[in-house]
This record gives structure tokens, sequence and C-alpha cells, in this order.
């Protein structure tokens, strides 16, 4: 469904209003220490708005927006450092689901992950981290039962939903795992960003039901939803930590004056800021060429990965820098940024991927 420019305005001011209550810094630090990582009462009220629904069709409880709705949503949701499972449940899962799955396996699963009553997650690579049909490691024999291991399974511990990409006789399939089937194991895995939570799967024979047909070509496009949804939290969190730096070099005094007069802060605001501009509009626009099937949706799309994570590694590398002492102090938020602009460089593809595809798809 497309909307306005100013309903599409008015949805990601609901939800910055939303998270600007509910998800302060404080409320961030809170959640990422508990056992699930985000805040349950704020996912039903995210539930609620419509977010967790976007890509789900009316039919099945959903708001059948498209990517530029996503794409807005995810600066809200980056600006505000949201811990919770919304790139892995309302955009990886539902996407799947969306080119894989049948109307009945949508009809079952699509409500629950639209409502917040269910929250989906996909294992989809090995330990390598490849993101590529040649980095899936599980493999499914004729009768569905999986064996193997995925990595770097975003949220997977609370999810409830699990898809899972394997390697077939004929290539590579998508399956539906039951949370206590036997032969699965879920383990928690070591992060650097306590706000993105991430799980190693494991299956020994585990039974599974297949959903579709299709191969790596629907896993591609659920991806490519991933990274504009990633991107959008790129491009968001960036304007944040930025306008956050500005704000300090204006308020901050040294030898009786603003350091935000110095010149040579000012040329790296100035630099910044241009990177704040380049990420959001390399996000909006992917999310545009998306919507419109645009023939240069995958450069596009290969853009906006690589641009973005790119841009926000180095805006708040820079903001930590230029806040001085305290920047480098774990109680000020600019680390909590620098964390997740760090994961963000390697999920869902990674910059190096990205880059590789954005030369494919330019014939270079």
């Amino acid at each position: 469904m497309t909307i306005s420019v100013a309903e599409r305005a008015e949805l990601r001011t609901a939800v910055g209003e939303l998270l600007a209550d509910k998800c302060t810094e404080q409320d961030v630090r809170r959640v990422m220490d508990t056992d699930d990582g985000f805040d349950r009462a704020l996912w039903r009220q995210l539930a609620e708005q419509g977010v967790l629904g976007m890509l789900v069709a009316a039919e099945y409880g959903g708001l059948a927006f498209g990517a530029q709705e996503l794409e807005a949503v995810a600066e809200e949701t980056g600006a505000a450092l949201l811990p919770a499972p919304f790139i892995s449940s309302a955009v990886l899962t539902v996407a799947l689901l969306n080119a894989a799955g049948s109307d009945d396996d949508r009809r079952r699963l699509l409500p629950g992950l639209a409502d917040g009553t269910a929250i989906g997650t996909v294992a989809l690579t090995g330990a390598a981290g490849t993101w590529t049909p040649d980095g899936v490691d599980v493999r499914a024999d004729a009768d569905g039962n999986l064996t193997g291991a995925a990595h770097f399974v975003t949220w997977g511990q609370v999810a409830d939903v699990l898809l899972v990409v394997a390697r077939t006789a004929d290539g590579v399939g998508v399956y539906e795992v039951g949370p206590d089937a036997a032969g699965f194991t879920r383990t928690a895995a070591t992060v650097f960003d306590p706000t993105v939570r991430l799980s190693v799967f494991t299956f020994d024979n585990t039974p599974a039901r297949r959903i579709g047909t299709a191969g790596w070509e629907v896993v591609q496009q659920a991806l490519d939803y991933a990274v504009i949804a990633s991107a959008g939290e790129q491009a968001g969190g960036s304007r944040r930590i930025f306008d956050m730096t500005v704000e300090y070099l204006k308020t901050r005094v040294q030898f009786g004056r603003q350091i935000g007069s110095f010149q040579a802060l000012k040329h790296m605001a100035a630099d910044l800021l241009l990177e704040v501009e380049n990420a959001t509009s390399a996000a909006q626009h992917a999310a545009a060429q998306i919507d419109s099937s645009d023939e240069t949706a995958d450069s596009a799309v290969a853009l906006a990965g690589f641009a973005c994570a790119e841009a926000y590694e180095t805006i708040t590398m820079n903001a930590i820098q230029m806040h001085g002492g305290i920047g480098f102090t774990w109680e000020h938020p600019a680390h909590l940024f620098l964390r997740r602009a760090r994961t963000g460089l390697h999920l869902f593809g990674g910059t190096r991927l990205h880059r590789e595809r954005y030369l494919v798809s330019k014939g270079a």
C-alpha cells in the first residue's frame, strides 16, 4: 500500500515520540542487561502502532506498507538504539514468509508476528558469516531433517517462529523448525553490542517443515529488506550521535571559548554532516528503488549496505574523539552508538559483500 509523504512523516513522528518516552538511554541500559534483552511492554506498544506489521498484508493483520515506510521508521529505532528484535522479526522473518511461504504459511504465522505475540528469526549463515549461498552450513535431507549449525542468528533466544535456510540436494531451501524440536539447540553468543542479541543454532537430525519450494532468490529478497532497515537505523543513529556531538561542541568551554568555535572541530563537524546526509540519502534512495521495482534496486540496496554502515562507524568514532575524555567512558552514550555501528558492519552481508554486489550490478 502506498501512503503519502505526509502520512509517512506522521508515522515516523508517532514512532519517534513513543521511543523518546519509552526508549531513553536509561531504558536501553536497563533492558540490555535483562535475560530477554528487550522491553516486552514496549514491544506490545510498537505492535499497537502497527510497526511490527508494516510489511504484513492487511488480510493477515498488517498494514501492507513498503520499504520507504520501513526505512523511515527504522531511522527512529536507530536513533533510539532500540534494543528489540525489530529487524529480526518484523523485517527479515516477515519478508521471508512473504517471499517463500504459501498462503497457509502466511495465514498461520504472520498474524502473530504482526501483533507481537510471536517473535521470529531466520537462521541463515554459518560460522564464516558470509550471508551467501556458499555460507549456508545447515543441510536438509530428503525427509526434511536438518543437520549442522547456523551462527549470528538475531534474537534467537527469544524467538518462537524459527525459519532455517538449509542446503538441499537441489540448492537452498527454507524450513520451519519448532522451538522444542528434537535435536535442536540454541546457545546465546557473546556479543560486542549488548543491544543486539545473537545466537548459535545447532541441529542434529532435527525434523523440519519446508516453506515453499523457492531457493536463494527468496532469501535474498528478505535480506534486501533487512539491509534497508539496517541502513535506516544506521542513518538515524548517525544523525542522533552527530546532533549530540554538535550540542556538546556548543556547550563545552575550554580556554574561555566554546570548543565548537575551534577551526579544527568546525571542519570535523562539517565532514561528519556530509556523512550523515550521504547515509540518509543512500538509505532512502534504496527504499524508494525497492518500492518502485526499479531495475537499479540491486545496486541501490548494495550501496546503502556499505555506505550507511561505514558512515555510521566513521561518525561514532569521531564523535567519541570530539567529546574528549568523557567520550571514552562507558557511561557516555557515544559508546552505545559505536557498538551498534560496529555490529552493523557485519550483519546481513557485511560491507565487503555489499561492495562486491554493487560492483557486479554495475558490470565492473
